[in-house]
């Protein structure tokens, strides 16, 4: 099942034709661009929970910070493995029960992963077909999911952390 990502991602891509052409690979440029900043900001958001609150859940059917931080990495490998059109390799089983520092460096591991695969997307690629989920998709598809899901994640992490009295990395950076 291919996850669907924002329509207006989409909807803006869609609209800049004259830029691609005009200069070199905006689209993908852009992703780059976007991609680092939420990275950094992942990052820093697992970084911040303090290990004693990587069991916390908001209620009983959400999942532990420890749990998002395993999804994101486990995300980050499928998703970047389609970008690069190469399997990932091979990676330690996680458990929420594992040591912050653990979670955090494997997390760590899948973002520069997905660095190394961004780094080797051109505009020209981006309609060539990957595996992405179990089905064909084009590469760019791959590449908009990745950055949708790091901003939804990271709004995740910053809400977790709000609720044990952490600032998110990014109201650190505005004061807020």
């Amino acid at each position: 099942m291919m996850h669907t990502r924002p329509s207006f991602i989409v909807m803006a891509l869609a609209a800049m034709p004259a830029l691609v052409t005009a200069q070199g690979n905006p689209v993908s440029n852009t992703a780059r661009d976007f991609a680092k900043a939420t990275a950094a900001n992942l990052l820093a958001a697992a970084q911040a929970m303090p290990a004693a609150k990587y069991g916390f859940k908001p209620t009983a059917a959400q999942w532990s910070f420890a749990q998002l931080v395993i999804h994101i990495q486990d995300d980050n490998r499928i998703t970047c493995a389609a970008i690069t059109g190469a399997a990932p390799a091979a990676a330690a089983t996680l458990a929420p029960t594992d040591p912050k520092e653990k979670l955090v460096a494997a997390l760590q591991a899948s973002l520069a992963f997905c660095d190394t695969a961004l780094a080797h997307v051109t505009d020209a690629v981006l309609g060539d077909s990957v595996t992405y989920y179990g089905d064909r998709a084009p590469r760019a598809a791959a590449v908009l999911g990745l950055v949708a899901d790091w901003f939804d994640h990271y709004g995740q992490q910053a809400m977790y952390l709000r609720l044990n009295g952490v600032l998110p990395p990014t109201a650190k950076k505005s004061g807020m």
